[in-house]
Formats: structure tokens, sequence, C-alpha cells
């Protein structure tokens, strides 16, 4: 009994200490195409999917959620609430999915594809966020959003996703016995 309590509350540090380095992380963000400058990569993206690979799905949602939202209490979101609820959603679709299949399957090959899996669903999934709420963020007809899906929105998610995915990749089993450990 007194293992598994000393063992959560570890692995709650832990989490608490991946919100923290994912805080941290946030002040750094930047617009990927200058075509839309709204839309920024977020750095600390990468602490929230290592998360999820170290504990799992639900605790890399609880580290994004938290992590987002001390964000945009600290800094106030440039793109008000709708900025953060974008952003929760796809960092949720990107843990959720991802942190899954890694789960499943512990290993090289399958960190690959839980990332190329993980990465597709997220972009997928802001095609419709997209289409509901960006037309009420920015004001414009829903006409407006649609021709940007194929020039603006899709590719800024790929290659958002696609820089995420590649820096976990390489960071994450460095810096993985550090979360595994004591």
């Amino acid at each position: 009994m007194q293992i598994n309590v000393k063992s959560r509350t570890l692995k709650l540090a832990k989490m608490a200490l991946m919100v923290a380095v994912s805080v941290i992380c946030s002040f750094i963000h930047f617009p990927i195409l200058p075509a839309a400058p709204f839309l920024e990569f977020e750095v600390s993206d990468i602490p929230i999917l290592v998360a999820a690979f170290a504990f799992g799905p639900i605790p890399g949602l609880i580290v994004a959620v938290v992590s987002i939202i001390l964000h945009d209490l600290i800094m106030g979101p440039a793109s008000g609430p709708y900025g953060m609820i974008m952003h929760i959603i796809a960092a949720a679709v990107l843990v959720l999915v991802a942190g899954f299949l890694y789960g499943k399957f512990k290993s090289k090959k399958g960190a690959i594809i839980s990332l190329i899996v993980g990465g597709l669903c997220m972009a997928a999934v802001m095609v419709p966020a997209n289409l509901l709420i960006t037309p009420i963020f920015m004001g414009a007809p829903i006409e407006a959003v649609i021709a940007m899906l194929p020039t603006v929105i899709i590719p800024f998610n790929l290659i958002k996703v696609l820089i995420i995915c590649v820096v976990v990749f390489f960071l994450y089993k460095r810096i993985s016995p550090f979360l595994h450990k004591w």
C-alpha cells in the first residue's frame, strides 16, 4: 500500500514538473506561415507529448490542459478563448492518440507509428475545429476559412505536428530514464 501511494505521488510530481516545463516553453511561440501569423507553433507541445509517452494518454491530457490554461492565465491569450480552445483540441487529440498507441507498442517502430497516426489525427481534427471556431474568432465567413484549409490551415498543422513529433522522437529516449527513475 505504501509503495503504491509513493509511486502515485512521484508520478504526480513528475507530471507537475512537465507542466512547469511546458509553461516555461510556452513563452517560445512563433508563426510558421507568413500568410497566417495568428497560427503559431508552440514549443510547449513538446513536453506535453513527452508526458503522454512517459505517463500515458490521460496524464498527458491533464498536463496539456493544465499547462495551456496556466499559460493563458499568466500571459493572457493573444487570440482570446478561441486560441486556448483550439490549442487544447489539437494537443488533446495528439496526446490521446499518440500516447495510447505508444503505450501499446513501446518500441522505436511503435513510437514512429504512434507519432505519425497521432499527428495525422490531430491535423484531421483541426479541419472541422477550424471550420467551427475560426469564423467566430476571425469574424470571417466560413467560405474564407474553407479557402484557407488547403493553403494555410492544413499545411500549418502538418508542419507543426511534424516538428513536434521529430523533436519528441529524438528527445524522449534520452530523458525517459529521468522520468521513470526515483
